[in-house]
This record gives C-alpha cells, structure tokens and sequence, in this order.
C-alpha cells in the first residue's frame, strides 16, 4: 500500500514547522478578525435599523393621532450627530405645515412605508404614514442614514475591539510556541550532532514533542546498535591483537634464538627477511592494541597541558630509535623555560606526538636529522616535526591517514598505523593535522595547530 504525503514546502527556507504553521496560521487568524468585524458590523446594523425603524412608525403614529402635538424644533447638529428625527407634517393637498427643522427641504414622499432617499449630498431614511381620516394630515419622520451607519460601526467595533486585541497576542503566542518547538527540534539535532564513536549516548525523549517522539525512539534504537556494533569491533581487535601477540613473541624469540645456527650466506639473507617480517607483525600488533586501547577509553577530559614539556618527554621516550638509527634529533623552539599552555586531551595529545615523531624517525634514512619544531605566532601555537626522508607523492598525501595505507616504493617497516591513530588523537583533541612536503629538500613537514 503507497502511502501519499503532502508537503507543504517540498524544499526551499519555508520547508519548516515554523515557517509553514506562521505562514497558514496567521492568515486565518486575520481572516477570521476581518470576518468577524464585517459580520458584527451587518448584525449591528440590522439591529440599528430595526429598532430606528420602529421609533419612527411609532412617533409618526403618536403625531398622526394627536395632531395638536407640535414636534420639538431640531438643528443640525442633533440631527446629524445625535441622530434626532425630523418630523414632518403635510395637509390633504401635500403642503408642507409643520417641520421640525426647515432647513431639510426633502419633499413628500408618494408611497406610504419606508424610503431610502438620497438629498444635498447625504443619505436618508423616511417613513411615511398617510392621513388615516379625512381631514387628517401626512406625517413624514425623516432620519439621517449616516447616524445609522456610525451607531452600527461603535457597537460593531466595541464587539469587534476585544478580538482585535486579541489577534496580535494569539500570532504571538503561536510564534513562541512554534518558536519553542523549533528550538526543542534543534536541541535534538545539537545532540545528534555531538555524537561520536566514543561517545554514543541516548537522546532525552522527556522535552520532546509527542508527534517527534517516535522518530527520537527510533534514532535511540540506531544509536544502541551503533554502539553495540562498535564496541563489538573494539573487543574484536583487542582480542585479536592479544591472541597474535603471544604466538609472534613467541615466534621473535625462536628466530632469536637460531640466529646462532645460521651459517650460509643465503641462509642469513632469508634469516634476515624473516627477522624483518616478525618485527613488522610486532610492530602491527603493538599499534593495533594502542588503537583498540584509544577508540575504547576515548578522548581524555580537556585540560590544560604544558606543550614544552610533553614534546621534551615524548622526545625522550623515541631518543632510543633515533640513536639505533644514528639520526639527529632535535628541538627547535624558543630558548624559553616558561609553559605553553594547551587546551587538549593529554592522552590523545601524547598519542599524537609520539606517533609522528616515531613516524619521521622510521622513515628517515639512517643519518638523517627529525626536527621538533615549537611555532609561537600572536598567541597561538603549532608544532612542527621535520624529517629528512623520501617525502609523500602529492597524488598521495589525502590518503595517508587511510589506516593500513603504505606509500608504495618505501622501503621503511611500517604498519601503515602511524598517521591514522596520529589523525584519530587529534580530532578527538580539537587539533588541526596537516601533511606537505619540504620545498627546500626531500623530506616531509607534519604541522599540529589549534583549530580555534
């Protein structure tokens, strides 16, 4: 079964709850002031005529019985503004005796009943009442349209004005309400967004609107399997690399231990092949434990650490390679003893120094010079670690942080680990690592700046 979905706003900036409940209910909420306004104005001025309508027979009627009655002398003001009748009296013959105000010339009108009479310019209501005797005389009440109009206007908009008072802060409310749920949605992307492979937490369903609920459950359900799929890759790789660990150790101290009965030249060529091929598989193991030890334990607490400090011990912990290999190893950095302050992860900043200073001192030829440079530019701080070897094909460079990714054509032992847990450490640590090649000589420059 195909189950059809209208979009109000397929695509473009109104594909929002927001926009499209501001957009549809705004309107109606002005549609519905307007047609209120207009439908209380037609009501009221129904009842305005109505009720006017039946003052004037009832005066005209009064007037006709009692004819000695003389009606009340009007001006303009009253009648216009007040609304007051004039009252007119006409003989068999249609003359004109009596009238209230003199000044409205407005001529008899030949039907009985009522008339809508325009006159110099304004609209009039009149009643008529014909002589009901002989003798008896014509009476005509004669009020003015536009009074009508104005009454039924003040009760419209006394009816009116609450709901017009109540418009803005009905879009108001609507606005923060929308507003309010637009910011509970954004939390929850802000949440999702913060998500990592270290840190796979459940999203809080407790502020979340009901209709959004069940795709926040969902989303839950996906973050439990993710988690439970990566930590099942970690133990997979811990126990993998704890198994191989003890049968290659194993293997490295019977190689060890027939180096002694090798004699040939031919047999000491392979002996020494298989020797390189152990101390690899060491080597894989060791930094694939460190890798599994990294992503399990993920990124330390931030902190604030001593740069200096931490380049002179990762440096310490490598001087050893570095004298195998007969290379120079060297600081370079401001003569200074003072800290420089880093706001980082230690563990992860330690795994990042240590993995491209051992990095450059493997793949720098024997006699070769790895320099450990400290960058101090207006506040901000970036290490260096310069090393003399074969540098990276540009072609290459974007894919030297691919795990297991070996340059082709390098004769140094390499797991292909190295740049790929260096790349991890500093991610995790907020730090920029970036890769190029020397432009004075061969070699290969690695920079560790703050992102920020």
């Amino acid at each position: 079964m195909k189950h059809w979905h209208v979009h109000v706003f397929p695509r473009g900036p109104l594909c929002s709850i927001r926009h499209a409940l501001l957009l549809w209910l705004v309107p109606v909420f002005l549609a519905v002031g307007i047609s209120a306004a207009g439908l209380s104005y037609w009501s009221y001025s129904r009842m305005v005529s109505t009720f006017m309508d039946e003052q004037m027979q009832q005066l005209a009627t009064a007037l006709e019985d009692n004819q000695a009655v003389q009606p009340a002398r009007q001006n303009a003001e009253r009648v216009l503004e007040w609304g007051a009748y004039v009252v007119q009296t006409y003989d068999a013959a249609g003359h004109l005796q009596v009238t209230s105000w003199p000044e409205l010339r407005v001529p008899l009108q030949p039907a009985p009943g009522f008339h809508q009479v325009r006159h110099d310019r304004r609209e009039w209501r009149i009643y008529t009442l014909p002589a009901r005797q002989a003798g008896g005389h014509t009476v005509q009440v004669i009020q003015s349209e536009g009074f009508r109009a104005k009454l039924a206007a003040e009760r419209a908009g006394a009816a009116v004005l609450p709901i017009v008072l109540l418009l803005p802060l009905s879009m108001l409310v609507l606005w923060l309400v929308a507003r309010t749920m637009s910011r509970a949605l954004q939390d929850i992307a802000r949440q999702a967004a913060q998500q990592d492979e270290h840190n796979i937490a459940e999203l809080p369903v407790s502020h979340v609107p009901s209709e959004i609920a069940p795709l926040v459950q969902s989303f839950n359900s996906l973050l439990r399997r993710l988690r439970d799929a990566f930590a099942t890759q970690r133990r997979f790789v811990q126990d993998a690399a704890h198994e191989l660990r003890t049968p290659i150790t194993a293997i490295a101290l019977q190689v060890e231990n027939m180096r002694q009965d090798v004699n040939c030249q031919a047999a000491a060529d392979r002996f020494a092949q298989l020797e390189t091929g152990v101390r690899r598989a060491q080597r894989l193991v060791d930094q694939l434990l460190r890798l599994s030890r990294q992503e399990a334990a993920g990124a330390d607490g931030p902190a604030i650490v001593d740069l200096r400090a931490q380049l002179r011990d990762s440096m310490n912990t490598l001087i050893g390679i570095a004298d195998q290999r007969n290379i120079d190893l060297g600081f370079v950095g401001p003569e200074q003893t003072t800290p420089v302050p880093l706001h980082c992860a230690a563990g992860d900043l330690r795994s990042l120094l240590d993995n491209l200073i051992e990095n450059a001192l493997r793949y720098t030829p024997e006699g070769g010079v790895v320099d450990v440079r400290l960058v101090q530019d207006q506040g901000r701080v970036a290490v260096e670690v310069v090393d003399t070897g074969p540098g990276i094909p540009q072609d290459m460079l974007p894919r030297v942080f691919d795990r297991f990714f070996r340059v082709p054509g390098n004769g140094a032992n390499g797991s292909g680990l190295g740049l790929a847990i260096a790349q991890a450490a500093a991610e995790r640590a907020g730090l920029l690592l970036t890769l190029r090649n020397r432009q004075d000589r061969s070699g290969l420059i690695a920079r560790v700046e703050s992102i920020a």
